[in-house]
């Protein structure tokens, strides 16, 4: 499906969202982060649902293949739960220490990721974290690297040109126990089963669980 530039003018300011990243936090932190990415306007360019299993499309395949290489290429990132669903991705991160080890709550002391209750923040793309400078191997950098990678190789193969594939915003949480790491992976598992209810859906129906689900999380 092509998007054009006229939607663009007339509904850009509903979907870019300001950001709400935790102010002065250091997003390079070993731990587990939740990342969620919708498709521009929420369009269903990555696949659909059939008998609660997704079908993907062949911007569904590009995304599938550019996720899996980035844990190929990044040496600091282990591959965890991820799921592809017909507007929106969501996938677990796993920053890892330099010597390997993996660490799940990225606190370190932080007052500011206490009392932030598990927000998912609306965060903008930008790799400038601290003093303008880009932060090599950083939950921003590492989301942008990755929607790009998707959008040139859509080039590439000479795909039918969207005027853009991603929303220009990302959801992110820091993920802070075990039992949220299990609570979120279970959600991504049986996301494709629920897509009727599915917060994401423009048709769906949220019910009481995928309510609650984000009511934690938002």
């Amino acid at each position: 499906m092509l998007i054009n530039k006229d939607n663009h003018s007339s509904n850009s300011s509903k979907y870019h969202r300001h950001s709400l990243r935790i102010k002065n936090y250091n997003y390079s932190i070993p731990g587990a982060y939740f990342i969620t990415i919708c498709t521009y306007l929420k369009e269903n360019l990555l696949g659909y649902i059939s008998e609660g299993k997704i079908e993907l499309k062949v911007l569904g395949k590009i995304t599938a293949r550019e996720w899996l290489k980035t844990f190929q290429i990044r040496k600091n990132i282990q591959l965890d739960e991820y799921v592809i669903m017909p507007n929106h991705f969501h996938g677990i991160i796993n920053l890892i220490e330099n010597n390997g080890h993996n660490s799940l709550c990225p606190y370190i002391n932080n007052q500011n990721i206490y009392n932030c209750r598990g927000t998912m923040h609306r965060a903008r793309p930008s790799t400038y974290e601290s003093f303008g400078k880009p932060v090599s191997g950083s939950i921003p950098t590492i989301v942008r690297m990755f929607k790009s990678a998707v959008t040139r190789e859509i080039k590439r193969l000479n795909y039918p040109f969207l005027y853009s594939v991603w929303q220009r915003n990302y959801y992110e949480h820091i993920i802070r126990n075990e039992n949220e790491l299990n609570r979120i992976r279970e959600y991504i598992q049986n996301n494709p089963l629920r897509w009727e209810y599915d917060r994401e859906n423009g048709e769906g129906k949220p019910d009481k669980i995928e309510k609650k689900f984000w009511k934690d999380f938002i």
